[in-house]
């Protein structure tokens, strides 16, 4: 690995406005893993809401062009998402669920803006697609039986949130903390729903919120940091 793909630890292109938003979104955060065990308390919805919120803030305010846009849409869905799950999980599920599907096509709609061209796509990243699809396919046939009314939602929500890491497998293979971004985000949602439909996973809120966050500033911080260097 070239001393390029970690640049992303030195924040390149990013101003000082930027580095207080990431500093906000980083603090919370971790306040946010620490208080778990005492949720809920009040204002923890807050306080979730702003650990990704600021990702979207930076977005906006760093491209600021179409690709601010889409990457700061997709980072404010997710957000409410947040906050409605924080909320009322039971109730309010659905709506979370819908937030983040829309997030999720926001996110494809950024990997197609900045796909290859012409694409080109490597024995590894069909390895890798292939090892998502069959994981995702596996994972909904075992919940199926459990998922109930939720079946079609929830079916919904799997093959975008699938296509949204296929797609950041195809077009982003120069930034590495995209598609380990999108990885990361498969793997706290499979948790949520393993948890939720079919068994209890220990520690989950732990696991679920790390591999959560840290998959969503893969994502903003990895797009963000290629396409500032690059300008």
């Amino acid at each position: 690995m070239s001393t390029d793909t970690l640049s992303i630890g030195r924040l390149h292109g990013f101003d000082l406005a930027d580095k207080l938003l990431l500093l906000v979104s980083i603090t919370c955060s971790a306040a946010y893993f620490v208080a778990q065990r005492w949720q809920p308390y009040p204002g923890n919805f807050i306080l979730k809401g702003l650990c990704v919120t600021p990702l979207a803030l930076m977005a906006f305010h760093s491209l600021r062009a179409g690709d601010g846009l889409v990457l700061g849409t997709a980072l404010l869905f997710s957000g409410v998402g947040d906050v409605l799950l924080d909320l009322d999980p039971q109730r309010l599920f659905v709506m979370g669920l819908v937030s983040f599907l829309v997030a999720h096509l926001f996110y494809v709609l950024l990997y197609v803006r900045n796909r290859p061209r012409p694409l080109r796509v490597s024995s590894r990243q069909w390895l890798l697609i292939l090892s998502v699809l069959i994981y995702s396919a596996v994972l909904a046939r075992w919940l199926w039986p459990d998922l109930g009314g939720l079946a079609w939602p929830v079916a919904a929500y799997v093959c975008v949130l699938t296509a949204m890491v296929v797609m950041a497998v195809l077009v982003r293979p120069g930034q590495p903390w995209v598609t380990l971004g999108a990885l990361l985000f498969l793997l706290s949602d499979s948790l949520i729903a393993v948890n939720k439909f079919k068994l209890p996973v220990a520690y989950r809120d732990y696991l679920v919120w790390s591999t959560y966050y840290l998959g969503q500033c893969g994502i903003a911080l990895g797009f963000l940091q290629d396409k500032l260097v690059a300008e």
